[in-house]
Formats: structure tokens, C-alpha cells, sequence
């Protein structure tokens, strides 16, 4: 997986009949035994199934009873969950998996002009009652350059997909997409409002998937409703990853991590370092072990003879003195607040290396700034996807969906940041941010895994060591 391919997820092995347990709601738990007062292990999301048995395992707690899920645990149905594959919930949901097999698992979005969020396909008259700029704001937008134009990234609207028609295009001819069924359905029964809340600035969305309807492209969320993109910026996301040890690079090796990093060389009749080519921005190069002061400021020599100051590169090494938990042969990650770098560890092997963002407070205090917590821990729960928030004055922000989460202690976490692309760089609110490329390969290294068709898992069992450490 750290190679950036997922591994094929063995078949689901529980034995059972053709029945299966279909999760209706965001958070179907799972628990470790029939009842509600046992342990929690996990949760599917809506749009996953399970297979399972005829009869339910028990009643204790739920009506409808309680069903077995793979690998193990039950699932109670009921508002979250079901055994009929017709529940409208199930049909609405059908296909809204996350895309685990690239960098971002939904299409994303972040406000770019607040407005209306629909519970259907407006009509033309309650577009206009709801959104009377419509007409003046969508020609400004057609005709805007840069990031908060139509034609900046229309591709990730298609999940990647090329653009046939160009958002002009589009609006002029005033196409439309089939509508998805359960949208058929509540345009059938249309009897609330259609305007279901408005959006927040600085809230990022996920979208499961878009369409066109009448020439203005909707996305809709995880919770099914709908948000017109033309309100949205594209969110591509870094497309910056790591390296693998052994495998793309050998040790010792640095990343370039300054935008304007270059490279020196060394005049030995002169006995002057002189300035060099530009340094490629964060790549990963090789170094042969000597290093030397110059002006005050430790080089790296890199191979060919150059060298690079520290200012502007990370230096990765192994680990001088292998932790007991390395001996004994577990997984665990090594992350350097000051280096600004992640090394992930097969035991004493050191397998993948990448550059994080940690708290902007640097090594302040985590009681009282932004800075990350330093110290031994291990992953407690994990989320393919989950939203996070921030009330705190001047610093209020909502990111649904945020990719690949692992959380190791109270609310710090390792996970995707698709809002920002400064790696290297101290930048988040005290969690490890990393590009959503490495969040991905680490959430699948990290121990232990998810199961197959799992939103989310709560860890009974010890996860793995994450290392934070100046």
C-alpha cells in the first residue's frame, strides 16, 4: 500500500446466505456483541452492506434485531440500519462509497459565496425566490478568471472526469443529467421548501457525486442534499507525496522543503561556496554523508557534489536508537516536529518518509496554542472520512469529510488536508495535516485496518506508535 496501490480486499468470509445488512444512516455502529451495552468496534456509513444471516442474533435493546456484520460485530436495524434492500434510504444511497482508490475519496469544495442548500431540484420559480441575483451572479461567474471562475478545475467536478462542455457552454444550451432515482423521488413528493439551510463561509463540503440540470451543475453531500458548485471552489488537492525507503531511495536523503531552496557549490581554489541551480521544490535527493558549516549554517552534500543548507532541507536518518517497540517488530511512525518529516517504520526497517504540516504554534504549548502534543501514543480510532470543526473566535472553520483520519490522542489526529498545499511547513490547529496522497497510504499501513466496507473503527486492540518529538 505504500506504493500508493490498494492492495484487493480478500471476500467477505462469514458463511452466510444472500441476506445482507444495508447501513441507511452516517453512522451505523457496530458492537461487539448483540447488545447495546457492549463495546462499540466501528461503524458503517451509509451505502455500505454487509453480508449477514437469516435470523438476527437477538433482540436485546432492538426491536428489529440485532444482525452480524464481516468480520465480526452486530449491527442493530432500525433508523440506521436495515436487511431490506428496498428501503428507499438504501436505494438513495446505493453507490455512494468512497473512492479508496484515489488520493481524495469524495469530490470537494470549499465556499467561495455563500448561498441557499436545496433538499431537491428547485424549480425555476423557487430559484428565483431563493437566489434572485441568480441571472447577474452566474454571468459574473462564467466570466471571472483565475480561482473564482467557471473554468478553474471544472474537471474535479467530474470526479477527474474530462469536461465535455465548458460551464459556458453548459449554462447557454441549458442541459440537463438524468436526475439520480432517489432525487426522482423527492421531486415526486415535493411538499417541504426546497431550501433546506444556507451555507457557512469557510466550510469545506464533500459531494458523492454532480449533475446538470438545466444548464447549473449540483453537488450532492453525504447527506444527500444539494449545493449548486457555481458557489464552490474546486478543491484538486496536493498532489505531493512521499518516497519509498529502499525502494525509490536510499538513506541518508533529504527533502528540499523552501520554495526558493538552491543549491551551492564549493570553489576550492577560491575556498567559496558559490551559488547553483534553483533546488527542485520538495523533492527528495540523495545525500553522501558529509556535512559542513558555511556562514554559520550546517550543508548536506548531495550526490554530484553540491550542497544544500539545512535552512532549507530535512534531513532523514534512521533512528539512532531503535525504540523497544521497533524491536519488537511493530509498525510505528517517527514524526519530527522540527524537521517537519514523517518516517513510518516496519519494526527497524524504516519503509516511507514524507513531509506533515503540524500545529503553526510550533513547539509552544499544546494546553494553550495551536502547537502539536509531543509524546508516545498510539492510534485509537480511525475514519475513512469525518468532519472537524473549530468554534474558537476568528479561527471558526468546518471541513466535512476530511480524508484518512487517525486520531492517537484526545483531538489530534493524522490526516489529509486538501485545503492547503504547504507541507513542510507548520500550518494546522495541533493535528499532523499530511497531503491526502500520504494520508492514504498511511491509513492503510497503520494497525489494525478497517475492515472491508467499514466507515470508521474504534481500536479495542492497541493500534500503532506514533512518535512525536522535537
Amino acid at each position: 500500500m505504500l506504493d500508493g496501490v490498494l492492495q484487493d480486499q480478500p471476500p467477505p468470509s462469514s458463511g452466510s446466505t444472500a441476506r445482507q445488512v444495508f447501513a441507511k444512516g452516517l453512522r451505523a455502529w457496530v458492537f461487539a456483541a448483540p447488545s447495546p451495552s457492549a463495546a462499540k468496534l466501528g461503524y458503517l456509513r451509509a451505502g455500505a452492506s454487509s453480508p449477514t444471516t437469516e435470523k438476527p442474533a437477538g433482540y436485546e435493546g432492538c426491536p428489529g434485531g440485532w444482525f452480524r456484520v464481516d468480520p465480526e460485530g452486530f449491527v442493530c436495524t432500525g433508523p440506521t440500519a436495515t436487511i431490506d434492500a428496498n428501503d428507499p434510504a438504501v436505494i438513495a444511497t446505493r453507490g455512494t462509497l468512497p473512492d479508496l482508490s484515489r488520493r481524495l475519496p469524495y469530490i470537494y469544495g470549499t465556499v467561495r459565496k455563500p448561498g441557499p442548500i436545496y433538499r431537491r431540484v428547485p424549480s425555476a420559480a423557487e430559484l428565483a425566490e431563493a437566489e434572485p441575483d441568480l441571472g447577474e451572479r452566474m454571468s459574473a461567474w462564467l466570466s471571472a478568471e483565475g480561482e473564482i471562475g467557471a473554468q478553474y478545475a471544472p474537471q474535479v467536478w467530474l470526479g477527474g472526469a474530462p469536461v465535455a462542455l465548458s460551464a459556458a457552454q453548459a449554462w447557454a444550451t441549458q442541459s440537463s443529467d438524468p436526475l439520480p432515482p432517489y432525487l426522482e423521488l423527492a421531486a415526486r413528493g415535493a411538499t417541504q421548501a426546497p431550501v433546506a439551510e444556507r451555507m457557512k463561509p469557510k466550510v469545506g463540503y464533500s459531494l458523492l457525486e454532480t449533475f446538470l440540470s438545466a444548464g447549473r451543475r449540483y453537488g450532492v453531500t453525504s447527506d444527500l442534499t444539494l449545493i449548486p458548485i457555481d458557489r464552490l471552489r474546486p478543491i484538486q488537492g496536493s498532489s505531493f507525496h512521499g518516497v519509498e525507503i529502499g525502494k525509490e531511495i536510499e538513506l541518508p536523503f533529504a527533502f528540499v522543503r523552501a520554495l526558493d531552496a538552491k543549491y551551492w557549490t564549493y570553489d576550492k581554489q577560491a575556498r567559496k561556496f558559490r551559488e547553483a541551480e534553483a533546488a527542485e521544490y520538495r523533492s527528495a535527493v540523495h545525500l553522501t554523508g558529509k556535512q559542513q558549516f558555511f556562514h554559520g549554517r550546517l550543508h548536506f552534500e548531495v550526490d554530484g557534489g553540491k550542497w544544500l543548507s539545512d535552512q532549507d532541507a530535512s534531513r532523514i536518518d534512521p533512528a539512532k536508537r531503535m525504540p523497544a517497540w521497533g524491536k519488537n517488530g511493530e509498525k510505528w511512525l517517527d514524526i519530527n516536529i522540527t524537521k517537519q518529516t514523517l518516517v513510518a517504520y516496519d519494526g527497524e526497517k524504516p519503509v516511507y518518509a514524507t513531509l506533515i504540516s503540524s500545529g503553526e504554534a510550533g513547539l509552544g504549548d499544546p494546553e494553550h496554542t495551536t502547537a502539536t502534543k509531543r509524546g508516545i501514543f498510539r492510534i485509537h480510532t480511525k475514519h475513512l472520512t469525518t468532519t472537524m470543526a473549530s468554534d474558537e473566535v476568528g479561527e471558526e472553520f468546518e471541513l466535512r469529510d476530511v480524508p484518512y483520519v487517525q486520531y492517537f490522542e484526545d483531538g489530534y489526529a493524522l490526516h489529509g488536508a486538501y485545503w492547503h498545499d504547504r507541507f513542510g511547513v507548520p500550518k494546522s490547529h495541533g493535528c499532523i495535516n499530511l497531503a491526502p496522497e500520504d494520508a492514504r497510504r498511511l491509513f492503510f499501513f497503520t494497525e489494525p485496518e478497517v475492515p472491508r466496507g467499514w466507515h470508521g473503527r474504534l481500536l479495542p486492540v492497541k493500534g500503532t506508535v506514533v512518535f512525536v518529538h522535537a
